[in-house]
């Protein structure tokens, strides 16, 4: 089953048994492997100076490699354990004394968030939007991302465009995606997931079990469940416009290669309502 990172961006990261910092630490091994979007961003924000915002930037897989390289960026997310690894991270980067950068992490909700800054790049990464629980947060998180763009400021959103096989596997049935070792605690830990996938309103309930244990110990469980809100490519550049945002720039991969029919992620660009650059799309990231 694709991956779509299991975590909330509009509630605080709980298991039933409230194992905020396990999941935040799970959500880091899910994602080992997850960093060709990393390049991307950097190159985005390389042709700006200016202020960086990545909205929903959990554990800091994309906000602190970007202080790293001499950014000034703020995130904001709403759940602790992933502020606190966040923090974690940055604190332990190599170079960070000597880097111009800063990283400023602030806990609060993103679909009514109002900072007093106004920033040159806005970021919301992989798959964040479709973990809103409706059309009308999606929306209200692209109006966040518009009134916290300066003047030039571009606005980047990336998800996953899921194909009819991919939603085949949303019956129910338990996947078993990985097992991994967990060098924090010295557990292997293992990832299994159930999915549902309601094709009139392209809303998924995905399930997701934890397990870790240790040699000759019973595995201990953590569970959550997350509300998934699928978009089409055409449904997600009219949310961009509704929201007054104007994209600039639509494509297929991290390559920044044209979207086409068959790309299985859209990544869009786009300009605020006040932008003095004229409208334009393009392949390259050269170009921008």
């Amino acid at each position: 089953m694709p991956r779509i990172a299991g975590r909330t961006v509009d509630a605080p990261l709980r298991s039933a048994t409230g194992l905020g910092s396990d999941l935040a630490r799970y959500y880091d091994l899910d994602l080992t492997d997850e960093q060709s979007d990393v390049g991307m961003y950097l190159a985005l924000a390389s042709a700006s100076d200016g202020p960086i915002l990545e909205l929903a930037c959990g554990s800091g897989r994309i906000c602190v490699p970007l202080a790293g390289a001499g950014h000034r960026v703020t995130g904001v997310d709403l759940d602790p354990d992933m502020l606190s690894r966040a923090r974690a991270t940055w604190a332990a980067y190599p170079g960070r004394k000597s880097a111009a950068g800063s990283l400023d992490l602030v806990e609060a909700d993103m679909t009514n968030l109002a900072l007093d800054e106004r920033f040159d790049l806005v970021i919301l990464a992989f798959n964040a939007l479709l973990l809103m629980r409706d059309r009308e947060a999606q929306e209200s998180l692209l109006h966040t991302m518009r009134e916290h763009l300066a003047p030039d400021g571009r606005a980047v959103i990336d998800i996953w465009l899921p194909p009819p096989e991919d939603l085949a596997l949303y019956d129910g049935r338990l996947i078993l995606e990985w097992v991994r070792p967990d060098e924090q605690t010295g557990e292997a830990v293992s990832k299994t997931t159930a999915a549902r996938y309601e094709h009139a309103t392209m809303q998924a309930t995905i399930e997701t079990f934890f397990d870790a244990w240790r040699q000759s110990e019973a595995p201990r469980r953590t569970y959550r469940r997350d509300e998934i809100q699928f978009t089409s490519a055409a449904e997600l550049l009219d949310l961009v416009e509704s929201a007054g945002l104007r994209p600039q720039m639509v494509a297929g991969d991290y390559s920044m290669n044209e979207f086409t029919p068959d790309s299985e992620r859209l990544i869009v660009v786009a300009a605020g309502p006040g932008a003095g650059r004229r409208p334009r799309r393009s392949t390259r990231l050269s170009l921008l």
